[in-house]
């Protein structure tokens, strides 16, 4: 559940960032009368993000055992490189986000109400996509527990009340400082992930090792316990994990994670 919602919690924020910046340009520049179009913009990205979900859940029922293993462990794959590629785009564009955002705003303004409605569209999308993937991945690895949702769930709405609060200046919030720690707490969910996503690709048969165990230590971190429970929901921890899934776990971590937190460059730029 915690796992999922910092899914939420990360991904909402950033979807909720960009409508609030969208909106915020409208008003600061009265051009109130385009909001509509941003609102259905965003209901469209909504809708397609959902859809995504429920057609990836209802293509996975469909399938064989063996093809239903091998259909989520590629997901997993998949999800964890779209959430890699987020953590380092937002990493290097949030500073320009919003001058980004409101050119773009512009410039679509400029063109029309259809315009207007696609660049909404187009830019909440991206996150919308990219948390579908996620989220699918996370809630197999998680089982048939209602959780995953209920995490998730929570993690939006607690990130459209942050961004809601931004927007009226109720609050202020360092947003470098959210996104580096929640960007790295991402990167071990996204390595637990891709763990079960090469178990899952064990179980089909595609990659060998299911009984090739590097540790079992479900003694000690019984799955069913408080502890257990909470390393899975948080890191897809499996007490019994096979060498392959401990080795793409450690790979995964130990390039990743330096690379994300070192020191960014900073250009120098001229000043008048």
């Amino acid at each position: 559940m915690l796992g999922n919602l910092l899914i939420g919690l990360r991904e909402g924020l950033e979807a909720a960032l960009v409508v609030s910046i969208l909106i915020a340009f409208l008003v600061r520049t009265d051009r109130r009368s385009a909001l509509p179009k941003v609102w259905l913009g965003v209901g469209i990205a909504v809708a397609i993000s959902v859809g995504v979900t429920l057609v990836l859940t209802l293509t996975q029922q469909a399938l064989t055992f063996e093809a239903q293993e091998t259909f989520g462990g590629v997901l997993s794959i998949v999800a964890v490189g779209f959430v890699t590629w987020m953590i380092f785009w937002m990493r290097k564009a949030g500073r320009s986000m919003s001058s980004e955002l409101r050119g773009k705003m512009e410039e679509a303004l400029a063109m029309g109400s259809g315009a207007v409605v696609l660049m909404a569209a187009l830019a909440v999308g991206r996150e919308g996509l990219e948390t579908a993937f996620f989220f699918f991945a996370a809630a197999q690895a998680a089982g048939q527990s209602t959780e995953p949702l209920t995490g998730f769930l929570l993690g939006i709405a607690i990130a459209v009340a942050i961004a809601y609060l931004i927007y009226r200046g109720a609050v202020t919030l360092n947003m470098g400082k959210f996104f580096t720690v929640t960007g790295g707490l991402l990167i071990f969910v996204a390595a637990g992930i891709l763990a079960y996503g090469m178990h899952d690709l064990q179980e089909a048969g595609i990659l060998p090792g299911l009984n090739t165990l590097a540790f079992d230590v479900s003694a000690a971190v019984p799955p069913d316990s408080w502890y257990g429970v909470l390393l899975k929901g948080i890191f897809n921890f499996s007490p019994a994990t096979t060498v392959i899934e401990a080795t793409v776990w450690v790979a995964y971590v130990a390039v990743v994670l330096p690379l994300f937190l070192r020191p960014q460059r900073v250009r120098a730029t001229a000043t008048a």
